[in-house]
């Protein structure tokens, strides 16, 4: 573990350094209180700090404050080193946001005491940290396939479009769904299709831009928010993930299934300040089953009246039967 001593005192401050190390610490040595604030801004700054009270420049206390005072960052496990013995005095430096003190000269015992206990209070720091991440991936993230899931896309999307009507910008919106995807789990079982989910997920996200979001909308079906995307735009990127999911066979535990592929309706926002969530992804919707009456395996673009009518009404149609396959399916 990674530890800063700020010490003006060059005894001292050998000492210290020549001690933690044999402890098995990492030191980084700061002469003044100025360098150690310097230190603790840093991107990769120690999570725990030796700070001598009386320094020139800052004195430990004061880098305590600016220390908590950070809205963000890790936090830092501040320990000062001090000859106050003054109970008042010991209550300043508390209160200005140091987790404990060691009296100088410094009993080597009591020190590691002390480290130790601040040790395990950033390792348990450190856990519920490890957990609050892993809860809020698990709220966020659709377990199969690892993307967003229907709620947290749904909500980029509302803040996409948001954000589009202050700016004036456009709103790219893909609804895209895995034609046959009934056939796939009907022909070669459940497990063999959530390998084809997974790598297509992972192949809708390699064809899109780093700041485009992809999530998994329900069942079989994919919804793409591409940000700054005209209608052009919009279908352009469209095509990019139809061939990206067709162009190979997907490998799964039960061998190649392939050539899958992909239906896809295209809509997009004109950063208008009448248009809803809800009349986009009904244009989008519309589209996509355009598509999948088409021949499947190919994208369509919503029309203008579908996307500026947010009440409209849909007629989906019939798709069309495929020899040997269930009828009706996707």
């Amino acid at each position: 573990m990674r530890i800063l001593v700020a010490e003006d005192e060059r005894v001292c401050r050998r000492m210290l350094e020549a001690t933690l190390t044999k402890w098995g610490y990492d030191v980084v040595v700061a002469c003044d209180g100025d360098e150690a604030w310097q230190v603790l801004q840093q991107e990769d700054a120690p999570k725990f700090a030796l700070l001598d009270w009386m320094m020139p420049g800052m004195d430990g206390p004061e880098v305590c404050r600016k220390v908590r005072e950070r809205a963000t960052g890790p936090y830092v496990y501040i320990i000062l080193l001090t000859a106050k013995n003054q109970k008042d005095e010991l209550i300043q430096g508390m209160e200005a946001g140091a987790d404990d003190y060691v009296t100088k000269p410094f009993d080597a015992d009591e020190l590691r005491a002390r480290l130790r206990a601040g040790k395990r209070i950033l390792e348990l720091q450190e856990q519920r940290r490890a957990l609050r991440e892993a809860l809020e991936v698990q709220a966020t993230h659709d377990s199969l396939t690892g993307l967003w899931n229907r709620a947290a896309i749904l909500d980029i999307l509302q803040r996409e479009l948001d954000r589009a009507k202050r700016e004036g910008t456009p709103v790219g919106v893909i609804l895209a769904d895995l034609d046959h995807f009934k056939w796939i789990n009907d022909s070669f079982g459940h497990l063999a299709g959530d390998a084809v989910l997974r790598e297509a997920a992972q192949r809708m996200n390699s064809a899109m831009r780093g700041y485009d979001a992809v999530g998994r909308y329900g069942g079989e079906e994919f919804l793409i928010v591409a940000p700054g995307c005209d209608a052009d735009n919009a279908m352009q990127a469209a095509e990019r993930v139809r061939e990206c999911i067709s162009r190979e066979p997907i490998h799964t535990a039960d061998g190649l299934i392939g050539p899958v592929t992909l239906s896809l309706g295209v809509a997009a926002s004109a950063g208008l300040a009448e248009e809803e969530t809800g009349s986009l992804l009904r244009a989008a919707d519309m589209a996509l089953y355009r598509a999948k009456g088409e021949g499947r395996n190919r994208a369509a673009m919503a029309t203008v009246t579908a996307v500026m009518e947010p009440s409209c009404s849909q007629d989906k149609g019939a798709v069309p039967a495929i020899p040997g396959r269930n009828t009706g399916t996707k």
